[in-house]
């Protein structure tokens, strides 16, 4: 029996006037937001590492179950460094926390999205194919690159590089695994020049300014219809 339930006990039945009520709401209260803590990484309002890692191997495990495909894409911020050195860790931390509102923006309420670290971000796409995995990739790059961010009276430009995997359930595989996975697509598109997507079914990267319905059709003509 919990601190909870002890106050539960103390309290008569069917009062509502009683003091302990209060204070059993109070702890309930404090209860979820400590697990929130536990789940969010507390500068962007992402979820944080340790969330990624259990999210990620529960959509596995429902790829495994169902068939569908979980999606994953990989960020790194190119040249992230440049900007604390010159305009300041706190500039620094005003472009994390925008950089995640537009993430946000761009995707899904399905979608999972992370903070893997420093200035590197995860998002999760449940039920999405790798065709319709790379366009959201290449939203959030588009949406990302045409921002002006206003730094110490300066306009700055933020770019990113993205990699995309996905899971179709058809073999074991851990969180890690697919971590590693996608993450070899982003180390090619920050070799091939950032601020580019690279995807893992034909190798070749993703860039068409914002992607539009003509430019989808020729990219991923054969893609599923139905799914963002």
């Amino acid at each position: 029996m919990d601190q909870s339930d002890d106050l539960y006990q103390s309290c008569p039945q069917k009062d509502p006037d009683c003091p302990v009520l209060d204070e059993l709401q109070r702890l309930q209260k404090e209860v979820k937001r400590l697990e929130g803590l536990t789940q969010t990484d507390p500068l962007t309002g992402l979820f944080n590492f340790r969330h990624l890692l259990v999210a990620l191997e529960g959509e596995i495990e429902r790829a495994r179950r169902t068939g569908l495909p979980t999606s994953l894409i990989m960020i790194d911020l190119d040249h992230f460094k440049k900007i604390n050195d010159t305009y300041g860790h706190e500039s620094g931390n005003y472009v994390l926390k925008e950089v995640a509102r537009i993430f946000i923006e761009n995707i899904r309420r399905i979608d999972i999205p992370c903070r893997y670290g420093g200035e590197e971000f995860a998002i999760i796409l449940p039920g999405t194919h790798l065709p319709q995995a790379a366009l959201t990739a290449e939203r959030l790059r588009f949406a990302l690159e045409k921002t002006e961010f206003r730094l110490k009276n300066k306009t700055v430009k933020v770019t990113a590089s993205f990699g995309v995997e996905t899971y179709d359930g058809l073999e074991d595989l851990t969180a890690e695994t697919f971590i590693e996975r996608s993450d070899v697509y982003l180390l090619e598109a920050k070799a091939k020049g950032r601020n580019r997507v690279c995807v893992a079914e034909s190798k070749e990267d993703v860039k068409s300014e914002g992607v539009t319905l003509d430019e989808k059709k020729m990219l991923f003509s054969n893609a599923p219809q139905g799914e963002s």
